[in-house]
């Protein structure tokens, strides 16, 4: 009787899951832990092997948020609860580390080669009872074990034989939040920041959990507050507390705070007359400050500092360097065992010969002179954020810094929220880059993780694109940017396109035609914006300020390097920035194998020929084209593929319940709208630089370029 009821709820269940009419409407507030009811195929295995959850004896707060986890998830993945039981039971998960729980020290597993963060889960039989093992050396593997678990079930992976040990390759896996303390957000497109700074240490809005489970799902465990342009206010006693209490709600989760703080606090709020790192009362500011954070976040990670760049200060202001500042900082946290991670996106006083020349210049010389608790932190190009660019040349130049990778997830160059861009594939394409610094394989990853060079600690840094919206994200694809990062934080070396049928999975639905559908969409989104907005190696075309739309003509900004025109120099000669021997010579900074492929046209690859090199309109390129001709048509194949985009994604109407389907739906026709924009003004100014027609059949521009030069947006989001 009981076998038939279960088979009948489960049929129910079934009829009730599969049918699209039944699908419920979804805000995205619940990412990718939705916990929905499991496919009725894997009810009957579930029934048996989750039976209920036996945990350590006396559970830590760690320890403790797993459990909880494991409860919540089990109650929605299953439409049932699943208690904490005190005695082993057949079907029991059992969770805990060997200093917690008694059981779990008797079962004599790997843990200690899977590190202070690593977990396992095995299916294993414990005095007759078939049991499944959620065990770690500490609470925060737990956790990470616990959302591991589940995420298995809720991508219908088969849980009755498991053997699995995970553990991170990267130290640090970071979100940057570019939040203020008014809560706007510098290059935030989700509304305002999440931190209700106002209300805080009083108020903890429950969405703060929320956020730390969401992260600690996909193996983030750091968090930079507040934007790298930052208040000196954020060091002041009022502020420390309010981070002290975000801290106290992270910890559970396993993630430590950090701050950005401003080079010239001792100056801003200290009462000092210098910030000069060599001056011995500068160095016992910080030093104090650095023990009043300590006494109220015991854990405190440590600091993120943005100088002399873009009118930030710096120790460059007193005639130090940028060591100097570093190793200054890095003294006044090393009592307490925190670091300093110290940014290269840096900007010289005087007009550049190349702009992409200048962290290499300034910071390849410092190597080996910054303390062991410093980590240099670098964009993954020498730009800013591209759509494309090449990686940055200081990754494997600098064999004695560690570096921390910094990737963009907010898209300030690339449609902000509502452009449909997986960010998974740019990450990837950086990551599995050749640098050649060790001969062949010395990836970027490899430099990344610390293995390329023996670093003892290592790290991964990724720009927020978290808001106050309910989605979180601004979009719904917007999250798979967020999971992306984890994922490949985690693991460097991890596939962009399993990443995105995970994200998929858990996010959407398992259906094995909506899965390889939706993920042929997600991995030929990047190449679509690159082709509408900058392709073959053109760069920074977007509007001044607030990177918003097309802007290639500005040439009237008091820095060169401010100006669009700088970077591509279309006139009736050509196009393309000479970063060869003949020109800036940027490609000096790579290793040989690159420098050489790079300089010649014979070997650049078609996707960095205009960042490397100025060449003719009529320059032919390896299709047998024209570069004139292959320009119009990646413009016009940008355009083209939102188009395909937005039809493929009529196509999952079935899957998607009816709120996400729309606004999707809703976006994709606004960057539709906005890529025949950036198709339109750019090929109309560039009609107008190099004197030539467009191909024959080719559509031309909607409007003047004067219509496009006319376009003002002065209250563009995240400027």
């Amino acid at each position: 009787m009981n076998r038939l009821f279960h088979t009948l709820v489960a049929t129910l269940l079934a009829a009730l899951i599969g049918s699209p009419e039944c699908l419920h409407a979804e805000d995205g507030y619940k990412l990718w832990l939705r916990y929905t009811p499991v496919e009725v195929e894997h009810q009957a295995v579930l029934q048996e092997r989750v039976t209920a959850i036996l945990g350590p004896d006396t559970a830590g707060a760690g320890a403790q948020a797993a459990i909880d986890e494991l409860q919540r998830g089990l109650q929605g993945l299953l439409s049932r609860q699943v208690p904490v039981s005190r005695e082993l039971k057949a079907g029991a998960i059992v969770i805990g580390t060997p200093q917690e729980s008694p059981l779990i020290g008797t079962l004599d597993l790997p843990l200690g080669q899977l590190g202070k963060e690593g977990y396992l889960i095995k299916s294993l039989e414990i005095d007759g009872k078939a049991t499944t093992v959620i065990a770690a050396e500490s609470d925060t593997g737990l956790v990470y074990g616990a959302f591991a678990f589940l995420q298995l079930i809720q991508s219908g992976q088969p849980i009755q034989s498991l053997d699995l040990a995970e553990s991170p390759k990267v130290d640090l896996r970071l979100l940057n939040h570019w939040d203020n303390l008014d809560r706007t957000v510098e290059r935030g497109y989700a509304g305002q920041s999440i931190w209700d700074w106002w209300r805080l240490p009083d108020f903890l809005d429950p969405r703060y959990t929320d956020y730390a489970r969401a992260n600690a799902s996909v193996g983030i465990n750091g968090t930079v507050l507040n934007n790298v342009n930052a208040s000196p206010d954020v060091l002041s006693a009022r502020y420390i507390a309010k981070a002290a209490a975000l801290a106290r709600v992270f910890r559970p989760y396993g993630i430590r705070v950090y701050l950005s703080v401003r080079f010239s606090s001792p100056v801003d709020i200290g009462g000092l007359d210098s910030a000069d790192p060599l001056d011995p009362a500068v160095r016992a500011w910080w030093l104090e400050k650095a023990r009043e954070i300590y006494a109220q976040i015991p854990d405190f990670g440590g600091f993120l500092v943005k100088a002399n760049s873009e009118g930030q200060p710096g120790p460059q202001n007193f005639g130090r360097s940028h060591a100097d500042g570093a190793n200054m900082l890095a003294e006044a946290l090393r009592p307490f065992g925190g670091i300093v991670m110290w940014r290269a996106f840096v900007y010289s006083q005087d007009d550049p010969e190349d702009r992409v020349k200048q962290a290499f210049d300034e910071f390849k010389p410092l190597d080996g002179e910054f303390a062991s608790n410093v980590l240099l932190q670098v964009k993954n190009g020498p730009l800013d954020f591209q759509p494309r660019e090449p990686f940055h040349p200081l990754f494997g130049m600098m064999p004695k810094t560690p570096l921390i990778m910094e990737f963009q997830i907010t898209q300030e160059y690339l449609g902000f929220s509502t452009h449909m861009v997986y960010l998974g594939e740019l990450y990837e394409e950086v990551l599995n880059t050749d640098t050649f610094s060790r001969g062949e394989g010395s990836t970027v990853a490899r430099v990344i993780d610390g293995s390329l060079f023996g670093h003892a600690i290592s790290g991964m840094a990724g720009v927020a694109n978290i808001g106050v919206d309910r989605d979180w994200a601004g979009s719904i694809f917007g999250q798979a940017n967020w999971f992306a990062f984890g994922r490949l934080a985690w693991d460097p070396e991890r596939s962009a396109g399993a990443i995105a049928d995970e994200w998929l999975r858990l996010t959407f639905s398992n259906d094995p035609q909506f899965v390889e559908t939706a993920r042929k969409l997600m991995m030929r989104s990047r190449e679509a914006a690159v082709d509408y907005m900058t392709p073959l190696g053109l760069a920074h075309l977007m509007g001044t300020g607030h990177h918003y739309g097309p802007a290639p003509w500005v040439s009237d900004l008091s820095r060169p390097e401010w100006n669009p025109v700088y970077y591509h120099n279309a006139n009736r000669e050509g196009i393309g920035f000479d970063r060869t021997g003949q020109g800036s010579n940027a490609v000096a900074q790579y290793a040989a194998p690159l420098k050489n492929l790079f300089s010649s046209l014979d070997t650049v690859p078609d996707v960095y020929l205009l960042w490397f090199h100025r060449v003719p309109w009529n320059y032919v390129m390896r299709s047998g084209d024209t570069l004139w001709q292959e320009l119009v048509e990646h413009y016009d194949n940008g355009v083209a593929e939102v188009m395909a985009m937005q039809s493929i994604w009529a196509s999952l109407k079935p899957f998607v319940d009816q709120e996400r389907f729309d606004k999707t739906a809703r976006f994709l026709a606004i960057q539709l709208r906005e890529a025949t924009w950036w198709r339109d003004a750019c090929l109309a100014y560039f009609i107008r630089q190099s004197g030539l027609e467009l191909p024959p059949g080719v559509r031309p521009p909607a409007e003047t370029l004067e219509y496009y030069r006319s376009l003002e947006f002065p209250h563009a989001p995240g400027n």
